[in-house]
């Protein structure tokens, strides 16, 4: 689907679409499919240190050209079935911010290693793109799946997934959206969600191009659904637009952001 108005251009692709409340299936190295577990007792993440350059005032990115690769917890925010409100989805909060173009590619499942039947990982996406000849600024929101996929057994580290990911940017601007979930054990634990941010904080301190969204430090417990790992349609509107507003404080109009986190 493309949407156009002035001066205006975001080009979607979904896949992995589901009603309403029904959570979508998550990557498994090997090939099996698994439900997300139930959700257990959650415990609110502290809030790591946020440092940006934004003035006071509406919040203004200088990144003009946005590429958002997303998994499940993306798809939501271009739903409208989830948010029937065109105004609060992703691609208009990406505008609301100063974005003037941007691509969104969200699947549910995704990671960035593995595939599941019919469907691109994040990786090959992202080097479509890149060979296409897009400029400008990257937006990662995968994890969940990739430390997940670690966690029962693929090969290939967190770290090596992040690298991959940076390599197609080729030093342009980043900002990777951690994770979190409210699952209590398993593959898609916090404790599983705490290593992949831990790692992405390592990674940062090597790539001066990256910033990470510390959507952890904010997501707040009613915005899950019961299997504690994807959102309610409040949930998703509030992830959107706190995405948007990360990427003005990641990479202002004016200035420049200083550390690796914001919030």
């Amino acid at each position: 689907m493309v949407v156009t108005g002035t001066s205006l251009t975001f080009a979607l692709a979904t896949s992995g679409g589901r009603p309403a409340g029904q959570p979508g299936p998550a990557a498994i190295s090997g090939g099996a499919l698994r439900r997300p577990p139930a959700a257990g007792a959650g415990v609110t993440p502290k809030a790591s240190p946020a440092t940006s350059a934004a003035a006071n005032g509406p919040l203004r990115t200088s990144c003009r050209a946005v590429a958002h690769i997303g998994d499940s917890t993306s798809v939501g925010m271009v739903s409208a079935v989830d948010l029937p409100d065109p105004a609060q989805r992703l691609a208009a909060q990406y505008a609301r911010v100063g974005v003037a173009s941007a691509l969104i590619n969200a699947s549910g499942g995704r990671s960035i290693v593995e595939t599941l039947p019919g469907q691109v990982n994040g990786y090959n996406v992202a080097r479509a793109w890149a060979g296409q000849g897009f400029r400008g600024c990257w937006v990662f929101a995968l994890g969940t799946n990739d430390t997940a996929n670690v966690f029962v057994g693929s090969p290939v580290s967190r770290m090596a997934r992040i690298e991959e990911m940076m390599s197609v940017a080729d030093g342009q601007p980043v900002m990777w959206v951690n994770v979190w979930t409210l699952v209590s054990s398993g593959p898609w634990s916090q404790a599983e969600m705490r290593i992949w941010n831990q790692t992405l904080l390592q990674a940062c301190s090597r790539y001066p191009n990256m910033r990470i969204f510390d959507w952890a430090a904010v997501v707040k417990p009613s915005w899950f659904l019961p299997d504690g790992i994807h959102y309610t349609s409040p949930g998703y509107a509030a992830r959107a637009r706190a995405i948007a507003d990360a990427l003005a404080r990641a990479f202002p109009l004016t200035g420049h952001s200083t550390g690796c986190v914001v919030t």
